[in-house]
């Protein structure tokens, strides 16, 4: 039987800007209108949130698109039964060659730094070496899934991202101003990635990245990685 997310391993057709890049909108507004309703069946374990998961890819040396064109959702679930049935049919991030990403947000939130529920926001960064990714983004989104953040609805959505170098995962939060909060998130986020004591997080404001966003990234910080 046909695997439909098998489409993931010849994605040349998707391509990817960098997050939050400006350009239409429309194309990301049309593709959620287009969704059917969920339905959870009856004897599922409902999860406390139901989410998006999304796609992208960017094709070094193809002519520039609209960051929102080159996102692709992939699935919906709002249980834990639908979660590893769509998991399951996944290639794992480390299995990606380099320029994509997954993207997990509640549903409603887009994986946009303009988006509503992410313009007052930041997000926690962690730099990971070749090879981790998929461990980490396992981890990651079991632990977002299971509420272990305790930090109600502050979370978005999380981020892996593959590249050349080195990857990243991020959590996406909607109050950057709240340090309290954004201090239990990075705790937590140290804890289920079971990084060493001193690992070093990088967080930085959805509002500083529109304000200081390039196509080649400048002043990035040095960050130790796992």
């Amino acid at each position: 039987m046909t695997n439909k997310y098998d489409a993931l391993k010849n994605s040349d057709d998707i391509d990817s800007g960098e997050d939050g890049e400006n350009g239409s909108r429309d194309q990301c507004a049309d593709k959620i209108a287009q969704l059917p309703p969920l339905e959870i069946p009856p004897l599922h374990h409902k999860l406390q949130y139901q989410y998006w998961l999304w796609f992208s890819k960017r094709n070094p040396g193809k002519a520039y698109q609209p960051y929102d064109q080159n996102l692709k959702l992939i699935g919906q679930f709002g249980s834990v039964e639908q979660f590893w049935a769509l998991y399951c049919h996944l290639m794992r991030p480390s299995e990606f060659s380099s320029h994509c990403d997954f993207h997990l947000f509640k549903t409603g939130i887009k994986p946009m730094w303009e988006d509503k529920a992410n313009k007052n926001g930041g997000k926690w960064i962690v730099r990971l070496r070749k090879g981790l990714a998929s461990r980490c983004w396992e981890n990651l989104i079991l632990a977002m899934l299971g509420e272990q953040f305790m930090v109600g609805e502050e979370i978005c959505g999380a981020v892996v991202s593959i590249r050349y170098q080195e990857d990243s995962i991020s959590v996406w939060n909607k109050t950057a101003t709240d340090q309290a909060t954004r201090n239990r998130i990075g705790e937590t986020l140290k804890r289920v990635l079971n990084s060493p004591p001193n690992l070093q997080l990088d967080y930085k404001s959805h509002n500083d990245s529109l304000k200081g966003w390039t196509r080649v990234p400048q002043n990035a910080a040095a960050v130790p990685k796992i």
